[in-house]
């Protein structure tokens, strides 16, 4: 099935193979915030796994799916190949660290708003918390699909619909993550859902403007799957590993985050 998807992509313009990758990564987030409808609360000792699980993954994406076609793709040799790499990376991290330090939002485990001062109410802060997760995600399935199109060598089909499967798979933990506290907090189970499904509707609008971007002036390609990478490691840095900490089930976390970095790489290597 997956060698289907893979010829139908090759077939079409990659901005709209883009949208249609990121466009399965929102329905998986969608799939783990429906659990609302079956469950009103979730096992915290579940919880942290799936978040561990979700590092892990976004990791392992940045090093074989981003960053190492970044450095391939790069002209000369030694530290002169490696500089786009660093620099996108670079910018990448510091881009979600300002947003990060200007957007207001709150973190599912935490009870202290980050950003700037808002009157704003929790359940908005918290969905805005993963959106932001959400934006060096889709950035990356859409310039990866570019890539493609730009000629690469480096790049195929095969390694972006790979990423765009990684993606949604902790995507799906994502969707639980924001659609359960939400139902805690006496939120209905269809505005939970809604809310759990929104938060990743960034992610197409994202994959769109990168692959566009890219397909627009190629020379930035090293740069933007770097950019995507630097951005997706601060996430999981700052916020994913913190949050998965905080019920202190770090010995479940640790498996999680090891278990999605192991499946992630297994299936970049072996089928992309």
């Amino acid at each position: 099935m997956i060698e289907s998807v893979i010829t139908y992509l090759e077939s079409i313009d990659p901005i709209l193979a883009a949208l249609y990758a990121t466009l399965f990564t929102w329905l998986v987030t969608a799939l783990g915030a429906s659990f609302v409808f079956l469950f009103k609360k979730m096992n915290k000792n579940v919880m942290d796994g799936m978040l561990g699980f979700t590092g892990g993954v976004m990791v392992a994406a940045s090093v074989w799916s981003l960053l190492i076609p970044a450095i391939d793709m790069s002209e000369g040799t030694g530290f002169a190949q490696v500089v786009p790499a660093v620099v996108g990376f670079l910018i990448g991290a510091a881009f979600l660290f300002s947003i990060d330090k200007v957007l207001p939002h709150l973190h599912i485990n935490f009870k202290k708003v980050e950003g700037v001062k808002t009157p704003w109410q929790k359940t908005t802060l918290m969905i805005l918390a993963i959106t932001l997760h959400n934006i060096p995600e889709g950035l990356a399935v859409g310039v990866l699909f570019a890539s493609v199109a730009a000629g690469i060598p480096e790049a195929t089909i095969a390694g972006a619909v790979i990423l765009a499967i990684g993606i949604g798979l902790q995507n799906f933990p994502e969707g639980i993550a924001v659609a359960m506290p939400l139902r805690r907090m006496g939120m209905s189970r269809r505005k939970s859902f809604f809310y759990g499904q929104a938060s990743a509707i960034v992610e197409p609008i994202a994959g769109v403007l990168g692959a566009m971007a890219v397909v627009t002036f190629t020379p930035i390609l090293p740069y933007a799957l770097a950019f995507a990478a630097g951005a997706m490691i601060f996430v999981v840095v700052e916020e994913v590993i913190p949050e998965a900490q905080q019920n202190k089930n770090s010995d479940i976390a640790t498996i999680g985050f090891i278990g999605g970095f192991i499946l992630m790489m297994t299936l970049d290597v072996a089928l992309g």
